[in-house]
């Protein structure tokens, strides 16, 4: 069993972390899988009912953390996972307050692609015990050769809209985020198409100037992912992908907030241009997330961990990062210096929005799935509940 569950719980004296603020002295209470009220002060006997009541010693309560961009974990890749395997990376996920998880894949063959579609789509339509998967986020391989990072060039070409086609008619729905390069050949019918489709769009791995990503944000684009990293830098001549994220409010930016792939500085830029709402924290977490320092592979490639840190073996680029999500959120607010209700919009509240799940989750409201997280007062994760099911830690 992966948890334990009761048909209601109340948790009492902590601090809520809702749309409209911080509530002190609150409580809130999960009835069968969804949030059924929330309040501060003294809960109701009424509502108490039959409840179980958990003391929260005066922690914070967040919503679940949603990743749109990770790859792997606890030894194991979305590109090649099996039933075990995906089991293996929700059940890690689920342990650092991930509730929500977009399956990443890399640059590679159209066969390879399809069978992480496969894959995913047969583990999503059974129950999930852990993080659910909510689809699968395909970063490339439609992307730039110049800023592969740690993509396969191998695999690199320009939009293939046949494949498109094909995937979206085998598998609806389940491709729900795709990553390329706005500058290659048909890029701009290409994010129509997705768009189309309930795809978002999302420039990434990419050479496009500041222009060719404002033409392609006029067709659609609406996503970047881990906005500096694998992209045109700014110049003050030419602002580049850089400037037109920064620049641009129809554009969502992804960032890695590990403190190896932005400085401090970099993340508090991006808050600064782009507001609360149009910042989202993910982890680009490879297989070795929670696996000790050695050699890995990375879409085929080989990788090595040092000191936490993956890098591809041969150029030393960043290659994913071994994050968790409460790691991004305790770097926004420690070291960035975010206050903590805007680091939880940005690892939940805006994720679900993107992914047009935010009247399902991504918040703490009544009627909301209880998806939810209790933390210390020092944002030490104490407990996960996943559909009002708690989660064995």
């Amino acid at each position: 069993m992966s948890g334990t569950s009761t048909n209601s719980l109340i948790l009492t004296n902590v601090k809520l972390i809702t749309p409209e603020g911080v509530l002190e002295d609150g409580w809130i209470k999960l009835t069968e899988g969804r949030i059924e009220a929330l309040g501060s002060g003294t809960a109701a006997a009424a509502i108490v009912g039959e409840a179980d009541v958990m003391d929260g010693g005066g922690g914070w309560v967040l919503p679940g953390f949603i990743d749109v961009h990770v790859h792997g974990g606890a030894g194991h890749d979305f590109m090649d996972a099996d039933e075990e395997g995906l089991r293996a990376i929700t059940r890690f996920h689920a342990s650092h307050g991930t509730t929500g998880i977009l399956a990443t894949s890399l640059t590679a063959s159209r066969d390879e692609l399809t069978g992480v579609l496969d894959r995913v789509s047969r583990f999503m339509a059974a129950p999930m015990p852990y993080a659910q998967v909510l689809g699968v986020h395909f970063e490339g391989p439609f992307v730039s050769d110049k800023w592969k990072g740690a993509q396969n060039p191998d695999y690199i070409l320009p939009p293939q809209p046949e494949w498109l086609e094909e995937w979206v008619s085998r598998y609806p729905g389940v491709i729900r985020l795709q990553t390329l390069a706005p500058e290659s050949d048909g890029a701009l019918d290409y994010i129509e198409r997705l768009n189309s489709h309930g795809i978002v769009p999302a420039c990434g791995h990419t050479d496009a100037t500041y222009d060719q990503i404002i033409a392609a944000a006029d067709r659609g684009l609406r996503h970047a992912v881990h906005t500096f990293n694998a992209m045109r830098p700014y110049h003050h001549r030419e602002p580049g992908t850089v400037g037109a994220v920064l620049t641009d409010d129809r554009i969502i930016a992804e960032v890695i907030a590990d403190g190896h792939h932005v400085h401090a500085a970099g993340i508090e830029l991006l808050r600064r241009a782009k507001g609360p709402d149009r910042v989202i924290l993910v982890t680009d977490a490879m297989a070795a997330a929670g696996m000790p320092d050695g050699n890995y592979h990375l879409g085929g490639l080989p990788v090595t961990m040092t000191c936490g840190v993956a890098r591809l073996t041969n150029s030393g680029n960043l290659a994913g990062s071994t994050l968790t999500m409460i790691g991004a959120l305790r770097h926004m607010v420690r070291e960035v210096g975010v206050p903590i209700a805007e680091a939880s919009r940005m690892a939940s509240g805006n994720p679900a929005r993107q992914l047009g799940i935010d009247s399902v989750t991504g918040t703490l409201e009544a009627g909301k799935r209880a998806d939810v997280l209790l933390l210390s007062d020092q944002l030490e994760l104490e407990r996960v509940w996943i559909g009002g099911r708690e989660i064995v830690r």
